[in-house]
């Protein structure tokens, strides 16, 4: 018969013993979620390859990045209405549309800065440059001074592989005032698609010097309206 210190000690001990059963127990392996595998695309058309002809080489644009949407690519024309030549830009969407004729458009995928929300609207292609050089506005100084050095009377930066304008670069005005928006290249691979940090509306550099050959002095560029606020931190 157990006294109550016997029947203490053999509740203890079975305590004890519970406990060391339970810790000796194997653990749950935890559980890890596999990662989403990456995209698939397809290879790129070979007009995204390296471009050697120009003042400053182009390197290829790495595969498995862009999505075929934004590829360069003839579409159905969704503005049968607009003259030949005209550029319709959708932010949002993130593509640019270049009318070749009621029936066909040819379509180029896009990143957008900033500034490339912050204006809309119908303006007029004033003019286009080959490698232009990047003058930053004085308002944008303002807020970035280490960029003084590239203003507008000291000459801007010099064309290259690291002026943020590309390749090429396409400058609207509205009312013969100049609207500090551009579309230009150096968009990244990475980027294409995007909303990014500065600048207007930024092409593949490949893209850029495609639009700049089929571009119609002052035809007409419309900037469809944005539900993103913009920011005029123009390039």
């Amino acid at each position: 018969m157990l006294n109550r210190r016997s029947f203490i000690a053999f509740v203890g001990a079975g305590g004890l013993a519970a406990c060391a059963r339970t810790s000796a127990e194997p653990l749950a392996a935890p559980v890890v979620k596999a990662a989403a595998p990456p995209p698939s695309h397809p290879p790129l058309p070979e007009f995204y390859g390296p471009i050697t002809t120009e003042p400053f080489p182009i390197p290829a644009v790495p595969e498995g990045i862009i999505p075929p949407r934004l590829w360069r690519q003839e579409v159905e024309n969704p503005f049968p209405d607009r003259a030949r030549g005209t550029i319709v830009i959708d932010p949002d969407a993130t593509l640019l549309h270049f009318v070749e004729s009621p029936e066909k458009a040819m379509r180029y995928g896009v990143s957008v800065g900033a500034a490339g929300f912050a204006w809309e609207g119908e303006a007029r292609l004033q003019f286009c440059r080959k490698w232009p050089r990047w003058k930053v506005p004085a308002s944008m100084i303002e807020r970035r001074p280490e960029l003084a050095p590239y203003s507008v009377a000291n000459g801007g930066m010099d064309p290259g592989p690291d002026n943020p304008m590309g390749a090429r670069a396409l400058y609207l005005f509205k009312n013969g005032k100049d609207t500090l928006y551009r579309v230009h290249g150096s968009a990244s691979a990475q980027e294409l698609g995007q909303a990014v940090s500065s600048g207007c509306i930024r092409m593949l550099n490949q893209d850029a010097i495609d639009l700049h050959e089929r571009a119609v002095h002052g035809a007409s560029v419309v900037v469809l309206p944005s539900a993103r606020p913009g920011d005029p931190e123009m390039l």
